[in-house]
């Protein structure tokens, strides 16, 4: 009961001044609502930025083949062949940490459309959810190619921006045939403008088609000791797979053409592939995600305790790094400001109490001559800078949600509510007005009561 009349004898002061109760909640409003929009603002910007971010490849892992040496001398990451489709389906099944994986196989070679030509900086074999990994799904025209067209060979692509503009000139390329080291390859899509990455390579300049047709069709490799889409097949002949198994014993069957082999390119039981990327759930899942994967490739390669990986992991840190310097610095900003804000409404909370003290020396005096303690006028006076801050934060709360809104709907700014900062700026509006009118309360209660009557 006590509380409750503190509490009323409080909002009863509150009233007798209207005005001035506003004008010093106006500074809590001003300073909380401000807090309220750049959290919103700064919440929906850092979304954008990490979105970016990912479409770079923050959140990719490459994992590369094992590296051969012989003499002392090494040759290089994927100079053995240790990484094959399975691995990619392990990992992904034993890798909570590992949202997505997709094989890849690369080439670099001319394409060919008409009387036109040119040679992409990126021609990879891989399979639909590498679009998913490089957030490259929302194609520009067409469709990309199925599980189903990995699992044939189909000779169908997605290119690029630029592959597209090179070559077609304007045309739409759907539906078209160009031609790859003599074999027609259909597109069935184009991909979404990418621009460049952050080294300044064009990610526009690319070819994508399945791997198996890469693989099998496009660079002819077979099994081998070298990296299979590295090698080169002559260019005077067709591609055919007629040679897999060199040295063997005369066939007992005519022997397939060139052309009939590269049509029905016959089955690699077991293949390889140039890498493999994985995409982590998260920036601050990439750890674990690469500690998953060692222990799968480690148990599937049978890797025993001691012995060093035949393959190699590699995360995008500079990226990581990038995104988790910015983040900071536009969380330390906004606290900066916030801080400023919400220092400025509590002095002016400070202010106008110390003047309420000044013009209620009186009534305090006469209180305290009835049997009020100090504790109670400390409480009084307390009470009424809490439900100032209060009752301001909840304006500014709104308002500054509101702004936010409006912000987004004329600038089409990135916004995102943050029921956090929200909780947070009702707590700060609370220990505002508890910090800033705990002295002036303070005052009043130190007050002496016969003083306190004869004041004028």
């Amino acid at each position: 009961m006590k509380i409750y009349r503190t509490a009323r004898t409080a909002f009863t002061a509150l009233r007798r001044n209207p005005m001035r109760a506003l004008l010093t909640t106006l500074g809590i409003v001003i300073g909380v609502g401000a807090v309220i929009a750049m959290m919103e603002i700064g919440a929906g910007s850092s979304a954008a930025i990490q979105k970016t971010i990912a479409t770079m490849g923050a959140n990719v892992l490459l994992i590369l083949p094992g590296t051969a040496a012989s003499g002392g001398v090494s040759f290089g990451s994927g100079s053995v062949t240790t990484l094959t489709p399975e691995d990619g389906e392990a990992i992904l099944r034993d890798s909570p940490a590992v949202r997505n994986v997709a094989p890849v196989v690369r080439a670099r070679t001319q394409v060919i459309y008409g009387n036109r030509n040119w040679v992409p900086q990126q021609m990879i074999g891989t399979t639909a959810e590498f679009l998913d990994i490089r957030d490259w799904s929302n194609l520009a025209e067409g469709e990309t190619f199925t599980e189903r067209d990995v699992l044939n060979a189909n000779k169908v692509c997605l290119i690029g921006q630029t592959l597209a503009r090179e070559l077609f000139q304007g045309e739409s390329p759907v539906g078209k045939e160009i031609r790859v080291k003599n074999v027609t390859f259909r597109v069935v899509g184009v991909l979404s403008a990418k621009g460049a990455n952050m080294m300044g390579s064009d990610q526009d300049d690319i070819l994508l088609t399945p791997w198996t047709t890469l693989k099998y069709r496009v660079t002819g490799s077979t099994l081998g000791n070298t990296n299979q889409s590295a090698a080169a097949a002559s260019s005077s002949s067709v591609n055919t797979l007629n040679k897999l198994y060199p040295g063997q014993a005369p066939e007992l069957y005519p022997k397939q053409s060139d052309i009939q082999a590269a049509n029905t390119p016959l089955p690699v039981r077991f293949a390889n592939v140039d890498q493999v990327l994985a995409a982590a759930r998260s920036p601050e899942e990439i750890p674990a995600a690469i500690q998953q994967i060692t222990d799968v490739l480690r148990e599937r390669h049978r890797i025993r305790d001691g012995q060093p990986d035949d393959f190699t992991l590699r995360d995008m840190t500079e990226m990581t790094n990038t995104l988790s310097s910015t983040t900071r610095l536009m969380t330390n900003l906004l606290l900066a400001v916030a801080m400023i804000s919400l220092v400025v409404g509590g002095v002016g909370i400070m202010n106008i109490m110390l003047v309420s003290v000044t013009e209620r020396t009186r009534e305090i005096g006469l209180r305290m001559a009835v049997g009020a303690r100090a504790r109670d006028i400390l409480r009084q006076f307390l009470v009424e800078a809490v439900v100032l801050c209060l009752v301001g934060g909840s304006v500014g709360i709104l308002l500054g949600h509101g702004g936010s809104r409006l912000v987004e709907l004329l600038l089409r700014w990135p916004v995102e509510t943050s029921p956090v900062a929200i909780a947070a700026a009702v707590l700060v509006s609370a220990g505002v007005g508890i910090i800033f009118g705990f002295y002036p309360a303070w005052k009043a209660s130190q007050l002496d009561p016969i003083d306190a009557l004869r004041y004028e």
